[in-house]
């Protein structure tokens, strides 16, 4: 699970790397302020708006802040399960009481809205490309064995790349595959991938009625598997939305433990994808 870190001032790279590392975790979100007169709980005023969170006015005070992710070996462009915890952070544990949180970052602003027990995070879409499964042959076979494959897509964007097992495969296959995170960097080293979403379609007729489901490795990032993955989410919900026709969609990520997300294909061209957050553990870093 990710774990946020609240900061009152910017750290050196050096440092935010040593202390994700030390974590271990998929990744560690920093979250700072962005004007140091600014609180983590301050609402902004009246007169703001929730137009005007996306713009840089002095009325935002305690509504913007700057996020960065790192895995166990580098930073990272974007992280949807670590935003939503370090949106969940502010609102719940420093009490934030503004209705809309947004983040600067490496993938632009990202806003995430507070709506009863869910967080809803506003992301950029990122469709793939279809690619001819040949040319990944070596990172399939790594993955996914001897079982029939139905599509191979590439995020050149993001540089995932998204394996669709044969709809003739029973979920049981997704979840029993056991991928070997050296094996499957050793099979790609070309740069073009830098994460591997595996998926399959899922099966809407049964409660709680799952569109589509998927895991997700990133060994090159130093994660062997991600337990629940908003970026990947980015890709997929492109995908899935053009292959089912909808644009509301019900995930479940089949990790160890697992997680279900919700998600809606905007005409804009962005994605709002909708989770729950559980703390389990709260501390203080001496440095």
């Amino acid at each position: 699970m990710p774990s946020p870190i609240y900061l009152s001032k910017e750290l050196s790279d050096d440092l935010y790397q040593k202390i994700a590392t030390e974590m271990n975790l998929a990744e560690t979100a920093f979250i700072t302020k962005i004007n140091p007169s600014d609180n983590f709980t301050t609402a902004v005023s009246d007169n703001c708006g929730v137009k005007n969170l996306f713009d840089s006015g002095m009325c935002l005070t305690g509504s913007r802040f700057r996020l960065r992710w790192f895995t166990p070996t580098n930073e990272v462009n974007l992280c949807g399960h670590a935003t939503l915890a370090s949106a969940a952070v502010l609102f719940q544990s420093k009490k934030n009481e503004n209705s809309v949180l947004v983040f600067e970052t490496r993938s632009g602003d990202l806003a995430v809205t507070q709506q009863g027990e869910r967080y809803i995070m506003d992301f950029p879409l990122n469709p793939p490309a279809q690619e001819d499964p040949n040319d990944f042959k070596d990172i399939i076979k790594a993955a996914v064995g001897n079982h029939p494959i139905q599509d191979v897509y590439l995020c050149s964007n993001t540089k995932k790349l998204m394996v669709r097992l044969a709809d003739s495969c029973d979920r049981s296959v997704l979840t029993s595959l056991k991928v070997d995170p050296v094996a499957l960097q050793s099979s790609e080293r070309s740069g073009r991938v830098k994460g591997l979403i595996l998926t399959m379609k899922g099966s809407p007729d049964c409660q709680p009625g799952y569109d589509f489901y998927s895991r997700y490795f990133s060994p090159w990032n130093g994660i062997p598997e991600d337990p629940v993955t908003g970026s990947a989410h980015t890709v997929l919900g492109s995908y899935w939305s053009k292959k089912l026709g909808k644009k509301k969609l019900l995930a479940y990520q089949c990790s160890r433990r697992g997680g279900e997300l919700e998600l809606e294909v905007r005409e804009d061209g962005r994605i709002n994808i909708a989770g729950h957050a559980v703390f389990v553990l709260q501390g203080t870093i001496t440095l």
